[in-house]
């Protein structure tokens, strides 16, 4: 029997989630897939990213350059700049795992180009549970859905739109509402720390339908989202208290290892969940 060729992972951002990622594929992927590339705006991270893999050779001097080398391509970076990875991925008709979902937003030009080149995005659940549910739901009628994010005032120190109201993150004693609104003013606002909003708006289908709310108080020790969803087949209400990530407060544990679910997910011959 022929031996399956292994899928060649390649990643973009090597900052705390990319590194991490690198490491696990490196560490437990192995016979399923091959890490062959990292590449960072900064081309020294990726330098020493690879040199503490022992695998110096795998630092990518250009994105173009990493995803040539690549069946599968993975952002880590920023929203900033998913856009360019996941079009660069298209055009080589090679596949892309999504971290920074919230700049995948009003994709749809870009959706309908993966389909006609026959490649696949994928988008984790990040740090919030029930996006099984909410899609089986979407296929019905969905009434509403909030979303209530309570973060530490630790995750929000040098947001602009906190700078700007001239919230004093270091006053804030008991639980404080800092956001509430739409999807897409929540995503501007708040790039680093409400992801969640945006693959709840892709999962869900209709981001008219959602309202975000952003809450802080010393007391949070973990980062909460709770998801409320009113629709015809019924009543769902989910709610994650999650770990930050230790080189990175803005986001949680959970999401970098659901990178890892996903991933596996990909790799495996039997899939679970919706």
């Amino acid at each position: 029997m022929l031996r399956k060729k292994k899928n060649r992972i390649g990643i973009v951002g090597c900052g705390a989630i990319g590194s991490y990622l690198a490491k696990e594929i490196d560490a437990n992927f192995g016979d399923k897939a091959n890490l062959c590339g990292l590449f960072d705006i900064s081309l020294d991270k990726a330098y020493a990213l690879s040199s503490a893999l022992g695998k110096k050779k795998i630092a990518a001097i250009s994105l173009e350059d990493l995803v040539k080398r690549c069946d599968l391509v993975i952002e880590a970076a920023s929203a900033s700049v998913v856009r360019e990875v996941v079009k660069s991925s298209i055009l080589a008709k090679k596949d892309c795992l999504v971290m920074s979902v919230g700049g995948l937003i009003d994709s749809k030009a870009l959706f309908e180009q993966a389909r006609a080149r026959g490649c696949r995005i994928y988008i984790p659940s990040g740090a919030i549970a029930g996006i099984d549910a909410i899609k089986a739901a979407s296929l019905s009628k969905i009434e509403k859905i909030i979303l209530t994010t309570r973060k530490p005032p630790s995750a929000f120190i040098g947001v602009a739109y906190v700078l700007k109201r001239n919230i004093n993150l270091e006053h804030i004693e008991t639980e404080t509402s800092i956001f509430e609104g739409d999807v897409d003013t929540a995503l501007r606002l708040f790039p680093q720390n409400i992801n969640v909003a945006a693959t709840l708006s892709l999962a869900s289908r209709d981001k008219k339908k959602i309202t975000v709310r952003i809450i802080t108080s010393p007391e949070y020790k973990n980062n909460i989202h709770e998801i409320e969803i009113f629709a015809e087949s019924g009543k769902i209400f989910t709610r994650t208290e999650n770990v930050a990530f230790a080189d990175n407060p803005k986001t949680s544990f959970l999401a970098a290892l659901s990178a890892v679910a996903a991933l596996k997910n990909i790799l495996e011959a039997v899939k679970v969940g919706t």
